[in-house]
């Protein structure tokens, strides 16, 4: 049996964080290719190499580790770490798919058959940027051969620097989350927290409009507000605590229709600033999967589509917050609802990753044909 072609995955997002674009993607391309999803390295006692282990999903994943105080560059010696691995498998045939511009510095002396980029996020605008992130995504631009964008603002801001760029914003999971449509027993940590419930999963971190649920919590005591996810970046005593601001933590993917289930409303409490105004959330459609009405600040790529097709409701500030979530508690739109499920049937991970894959198949087909001709 021939060996399928290699898919190298480079992404500054652990495997086994939270469960997103990369991992419904990648998993999907796993049918496709053997995929090595190659995380950012970790730095231990142990000498220069990399640890592999196999997803459910049939990923292999790749954790490069690196030797303290062994001196030298690291993306340096990244570079063997890199090249041992192609060895070790035996990969002759293989793409390279970047999530960060920023890996380029350990493998830019690879022979791919494509570079792809898959730009989810405008990581420059992010908390700790590292100074020559753009510098590095001007060379992966100039370097790849076919571009995505994770939302439309996304593409709009980067469509005129490569002359094959694609819009893929992310997709959903209907038939996942919408099991929080059917009554789930309550988790145990939500179990005792009354109602309302006002929820939100995701990563709390500078895009998270901390003041906004400080100040509605103030003002709605009787509301409850679940916040599910990790704290990243930024300083934990600094989260709003109130008697009903509830942290419960990271939860698996698998979890998540369960706590869903039992949220009056679904929130997107983002700040506006310049790392989110790239962003488009997941999580958006995933809510509407769920069955839950949605308030959002005002994301652009969340009123557009969204709010245009009167599926989520936007708040300016925590008055109008609170003005759209009283009327979520007391009234039923069942217009928005068949307007939501309408557009639900017309979004999936597998269409998504279909037509990424043939965009995929005609770059590798017009290279082949050039390499004919040469």
């Amino acid at each position: 049996m021939d060996q399928k072609a290699a898919l190298l995955v480079f992404s500054h997002l652990r495997w086994n964080f939270v469960y997103q674009r990369p991992q419904h993607l990648i998993s999907r391309f796993a049918n496709v290719y053997d995929v090595f999803y190659v995380e950012e390295p970790v730095i231990n006692q142990e000498d220069d190499g990399f640890y592999a282990s196999a997803s459910e999903d049939g990923v292999m994943v790749i954790v490069p580790h690196l030797k303290e105080d062994a001196g030298g560059d690291h993306n340096e010696r990244l570079i063997p770490v890199i090249d041992s691995l192609i060895k070790e498998y035996h990969l002759k045939e293989y793409l390279c798919w970047y999530y960060t511009p920023m890996a380029l510095d350990f493998t830019r002396h690879l022979q791919p058959e494509l570079i792809i980029y898959d730009c989810m996020d405008e990581l420059s605008a992010f908390k700790n940027a590292p100074p020559m992130l753009l510098t590095l995504e001007d060379e992966l631009m100039h370097n790849a051969s076919i571009v995505f964008t994770g939302g439309r603002s996304l593409f709009n801001f980067k469509k005129h620097r490569h002359p094959n760029i694609h819009c893929f914003p992310s997709s959903i999971d209907v038939s996942h989350f919408g099991k929080a449509r059917q009554t789930q027993a309550d988790p145990a940590d939500q179990f005792d927290i009354p109602f309302p419930r006002f929820g939100f999963f995701g990563v709390i971190d500078e895009r998270f409009d901390i003041d906004l649920i400080e100040e509605v919590a103030a003002k709605k005591p009787d509301w409850q507000f679940i916040l599910i996810g990790p704290v990243v970046k930024i300083d934990p005593q600094q989260l709003p605590r109130r008697t009903n601001i509830h942290y419960l933590g990271m939860k698996k993917y698998e979890e998540l229709p369960s706590y869903i289930s039992g949220w009056d409303v679904a929130i997107l409490p983002f700040a506006l600033n310049e790392s989110t105004r790239f962003i488009s959330p997941t999580k958006t459609p995933e809510y509407l999967a769920a069955g839950k009405p949605v308030i959002s600040t005002a994301i652009e790529d969340v009123i557009d589509p969204y709010k245009k097709m009167e599926l989520v409701e936007i708040a300016h500030d925590a008055d109008d917050f609170i003005a759209h979530g009283e009327k979520e508690l007391s009234t039923d739109d069942i217009e928005r609802d068949q307007r939501r499920d309408e557009f639900l049937k017309t979004q999936s991970w597998d269409l998504t990753w279909e037509a990424m894959n043939n965009e995929i198949s005609k770059c590798l087909q017009q290279q082949k044909n050039l390499n004919t001709y040469v």
